[in-house]
């Protein structure tokens, strides 16, 4: 069962604006990144499921986080279908990223109050995700729809939450630009966690980058 609640995560995404994305095969260095992020500043982690046996790596790192990390929010990416997701909801994920807009997964996450981001590329599918109770939308993928995409998305659906995944990077040229746009959140995986940090098992740069991150994301809000 989760720890948090979809609204505790809703207001944790908005509050930090950061989202790191992240997967690993080997459960100790994925303990060694999400203390990193935590430690950092980050709040929340959404483990990316693209692996075999990511199930089991997922409940371990969830009990670590439960154990030594009390306010790391822990969630699942992406998940395709509605067995994936109520696999990793036994495992105690707080929330469910998808890269597709799928009735299925609303309908399970749904049921047990659990907070889901849909991938969607079009108002169409924005507004049938919020009508699916959708609260914050993965716009997906980033690269290619960009801030434009969201500051046009804003202009007729002001309450639309987005959070982008794919093309944000830590540079505060590219922040600027989304968050000027009007995301709540972005979602940065390999710009953050790089291959470079976990190439050298560089765990304390990692977690001075998360920091330098969160608080760029922060100032540039603050203007």
């Amino acid at each position: 069962m989760a720890r948090f609640s979809r609204i505790e995560v809703a207001s944790v995404m908005e509050e930090t604006g950061l989202v790191p994305l992240f997967f690993h095969q080997e459960l100790e260095v994925s303990k060694q990144v999400l203390k990193a992020c935590y430690n950092g500043g980050a709040r929340l982690l959404e483990f990316t499921s693209r692996g075999d046996f990511a199930h089991e790596i997922f409940g371990e790192l969830n009990k670590y986080a439960a154990k030594e990390l009390p306010e790391m929010i822990l969630g699942v990416g992406s998940v395709t279908d509605a067995a994936s997701a109520s696999l990793f909801m036994g495992l105690g994920a707080n929330f469910v990223v998808t890269p597709v807009l799928r009735k299925d997964i609303a309908i399970v996450c749904n049921r047990r109050k659990l907070l889901w981001s849909p991938g969607c590329g079009s108002l169409t599918e924005i507004a049938q995700a919020e009508e699916l109770g959708a609260e914050i939308i993965k716009v997906f993928p980033g690269s290619s729809l960009g801030p434009d995409f969201v500051k046009a998305i804003k202009g007729p659906c002001p309450w639309t939450s987005i959070m982008p995944t794919g093309g944000v990077t830590a540079e505060k040229e590219n922040l600027e630009a989304w968050f000027k746009a009007g995301v709540t959140c972005v979602g940065m995986g390999s710009q953050l966690i790089t291959k470079e940090y976990l190439a050298s098992k560089d765990f304390d740069g990692l977690e001075n980058h998360i920091r330098a991150t969160v608080e760029l994301i922060k100032s540039i809000r603050n203007k």
